[in-house]
């Protein structure tokens, strides 16, 4: 297999790729610090408070006047085992703007200090401090989303799969180059792509660090790995999206391909040139903005909410 090279990135992305290339190897503790304290656009339009539910906490968006009566529980990435909720406060706030809808986003214990199920138990409890607070916080029980990107991508997919097993699964899932499939990070062949900000090397780990085993192995546990999952009848429509030129982009499609022949609607949005997680880096960028306007137009539809423009 050949590496990826700067050129194989699209050309409006690639100053923001060179700035950020690969993540640095840091103690994780520092890098999630870092993620918490980047700096992130204010919105003087909603209130923002963090909460303590459970064993973690949720920070929740709520516009100051009257919104629509949805709700998002955004999960974050960060690979398993980095990652705060206050690294994707643009995407959080703009969407609880523009939407004019509740957004909480999940903080969840990290591994490999806490392996699975602890984070799916933490992103769990959050949804169910959202059911439980919807009325006060004016959303429909009825009409909640649950999205993520990476790691929090794959802990999205996997909680809507909890959810639909349990009997409570959500109207929608919002799905940014999600993390399913330990398998991927098995394959050694994929190490020499260098792919930029997340590679196999650094998927490996995380994966290893939430099962407590090396990836790929026989017997992971029900709703660990969503990609493992063989029936996917009866869950919610889908919104997948992921670059063409990152580590996730095969096991993205295959899922994608799986929940259609099991009669789900799914929507497809693959950028071309893209490397993982551009639409939070390279948030300013054409491509992103782009991506996160189609994103948040098919979130509105299935929210059933109006979409303001801009």
């Amino acid at each position: 297999m050949e590496r990826i090279t700067i050129e194989d990135v699209d050309p409006a992305l690639r100053a923001a790729t060179r700035r950020i290339q690969r993540l640095p190897d840091l103690p994780a503790p520092l890098v999630t610090a870092a993620l918490r304290l980047a700096p992130a656009p204010r919105f003087p339009d909603l209130v923002i408070r963090t909460l303590r539910v459970g064993a973690a906490s949720v920070r929740v968006y709520r516009p100051r006047r009257a919104s629509g009566p949805a709700a998002l529980l955004w999960i974050h990435g960060g690979g398993l085992t980095i990652g705060d909720a206050r690294q994707d406060e643009a995407l959080c706030g703009g969407t609880a703007r523009r939407l004019g809808v509740v957004v909480v986003s999940a903080n969840y214990r990290l591994a490999p200090t806490h392996p699975f199920p602890a984070a799916l138990d933490d992103v769990h409890a959050a949804w169910g401090w959202l059911q439980q607070h919807a009325r006060r916080l004016g959303v429909d029980p009825a009409r909640k989303a649950v999205g993520g990107e990476s790691a929090g991508g794959g802990l999205a997919a996997a909680l809507v799969q909890r959810l639909h097993d349990e009997g409570a699964a959500p109207v929608a899932q919002w799905l940014f180059a999600p993390m399913l499939d330990d398998r991927t990070a098995a394959d050694r062949s994929l190490d020499v792509r260098g792919h930029f900000v997340w590679d196999n090397r650094r998927n490996r780990h995380g994966w290893s660090a939430y099962l407590g085993q090396e990836p790929g192995l026989p017997g992971a546990p029900t709703w660990s790995v969503p990609a493992r999952r063989t029936d996917l009848t009866g869950l919610p429509p889908a919104f997948i999206t992921w670059g063409d030129v990152e580590l996730f982009a095969e096991e993205d499609a295959a899922y994608a391909d799986a929940l259609r022949r099991a009669g789900v609607p799914v929507a497809v949005d693959v950028v071309r040139g893209a490397p993982h997680g551009f639409e939070n880096w390279a948030r300013s960028t054409p491509p992103a903005r782009a991506l996160t306007d189609r994103a948040q137009r098919w979130l509105a539809e299935h929210l059933d909410v109006p979409l303001a423009e801009g």
